[in-house]
């Protein structure tokens, strides 16, 4: 068996054959295809898991597979074993080429995912924050953050247990993200219904009902994973008798990498004929989202059915067993999405008070953020007044300093001295004289003295027609 086989009947297959939101390849006529010898050929690439760790999954997986104890190992361990991390402990006889790779990986992951958590922190504005890269490590699971240097065994196991949790997980959060979306459509109708009058919600509600009415309207669905429904494909998509319909020619048939089992994507290829009688991307009334949520069910109900060891794959064993029961030949009605809604009213009812919240909070948001702008509006407008004030007063200084005329020059005055006038002297009046020629410790200003007329009496004596009768001026 190889490598890629032994992988599939272990918990590490759900690494491999993951669900993923691709299309699913319609079945080809494989009677009227020529098919070509087998050649030496490379393995087709892994589907994408959809984790966040899946390089990191891959990569490890790789260098695993070079180590011939573990691949030995690997195909003499059942499942069982593998989830209680029996596998995990033979990581220690694997070669030291090979885990010093595994070593290097380990350190990569690690530090992509400090690179990442500081990302985060930086979007979030938390720059000047210390980081505890330990304690946030915490929520990567699916290894051993304590021990950032080297692989060991408990990285593998936490590695097979995460993916195995993630991988189980994934149908449900699938269910519950087509649940949403089936509320929200709901919800979004009902509210255009709101805006209306009542002759366009007349309307509106006669065309719901009558595209209710034509997808409804479709061929019977065979029951997933019955015998009709196998001979459906036998017959349309292979182009062979029904009546000479074989269980085991069929599997081989549809086992399209020939591996010995039905993974889940070849199950779901199963399908494409029953779910073409219900859902036509070019009519209206039909929803692909639908659609491929009826897909899953189908896929769930027939793993459900025939896994028995829930590996998520069916083996040819397991597929011949299922065929000889009576659920393969009697099989119930099938219950397609319009039969069974995908949420109930108490959950609509949440779903609704849900949105009202985070309206009413988005709408708390708007109001803080609509008072925030008008304030800094405000502050805007104040600032520019004062831009203006201030400009209108650097303008008129600048009008000032040109108007002005400049001061007469300062003189400066030693001791006593009279500084001398500035401008047109005009002469004392006749009869008085320069009080200056008397007054001790003052000089007489020859500019002044020149100024004065020749004529002029001295004024220090008093003249005799000044003085009364009888007086005799004393010399």
């Amino acid at each position: 068996m190889s490598w890629s086989q032994v992988f599939h009947t272990s918990c590490l297959v759900l690494l491999v054959h993951l669900l993923c939101l691709e299309a699913v390849p319609i079945s080809l006529d494989k009677t009227k295809v020529n098919q070509p010898e087998d050649k030496a050929s490379e393995p087709p690439p892994s589907v994408d898991t959809g984790l966040h760790y899946d390089r990191y999954l891959r990569e490890v997986i790789d260098f695993l597979e070079k180590d011939q104890h573990f691949r030995e190992k690997l195909h003499n361990t059942d499942m069982e074993d593998i989830k209680m991390g029996k596998l995990a402990k033979e990581l220690d006889f694997v070669s030291h080429h090979v885990r010093t790779q595994l070593d290097e990986l380990k350190r990569q992951e690690v530090s992509r995912l400090r690179t990442l958590i500081k990302a985060k922190q930086d979007i979030e504005g938390g720059n000047d924050m210390a980081v505890d890269h330990q304690a946030l490590l915490k929520q990567f699971e699916y290894l051993n953050h304590m021990n950032p240097h080297t692989f060991e065994v408990e990285d593998l196991d936490r590695l097979i247990k995460s993916a195995t949790n993630d991988l189980e997980n994934y149908d449900k959060e699938r269910h519950e993200e087509f649940k949403k979306y089936e509320m929200t459509k709901d919800h979004e109708r009902r509210e255009h219904l709101k805006s209306l009058d009542d002759e366009g919600r007349k309307k509106e509600e006669e065309h719901y009902e009558e595209m209710k009415k034509k997808h409804a309207d479709h061929p019977k669905v065979n029951h997933p994973g019955s015998q009709n429904q196998f001979k459906e494909v036998w017959e349309e998509a292979d182009g062979l008798d029904p009546e000479d319909f074989d269980p085991k020619t069929f599997f081989k048939l549809h086992d399209s990498n020939g591996d010995g089992f039905f993974d889940e994507q070849e199950l779901e290829a199963l399908f494409t004929k029953e779910l073409e009688k219900i859902y036509d991307p070019t009519n209206e009334e039909d929803d692909m989202v639908e659609m491929e949520e009826e897909r899953l069910r189908m896929r769930e109900h027939v793993m459900n059915e025939v896994d028995t060891n829930k590996d998520r794959l069916v083996s040819l064993e397991e597929f011949l067993i299922a065929t000889k029961k009576k659920e393969f030949l009697e099989p119930d009605s099938w219950e397609t999405l319009e039969q069974n809604q995908a949420y109930t009213d108490e959950e609509m009812r949440e779903f609704e008070e849900h949105l009202a919240q985070q309206e009413e909070d988005l709408s708390q948001k708007a109001s803080d953020l609509q008072k925030q702008r008008d304030e800094l509006e405000r502050q805007q407008e104040q600032l520019n007044s004062q831009k203006v004030e201030l400009q209108q007063a650097v303008e008129h200084m600048e009008r000032l300093k040109t108007q002005k005329v400049e001061p007469p020059p300062e003189v400066h005055v030693e001791g006593n001295a009279i500084p001398e006038p500035q401008g047109e002297y005009h002469p004392l009046p006749p009869g008085h004289q320069d009080m200056s020629q008397n007054h001790p410790g003052m000089k007489q200003d020859n500019h002044l003295q020149n100024q004065i007329p020749h004529n002029t009496q001295d004024l220090s004596q008093p003249r005799l027609q000044d003085l009364p009768p009888g007086h005799q001026a004393v010399p």
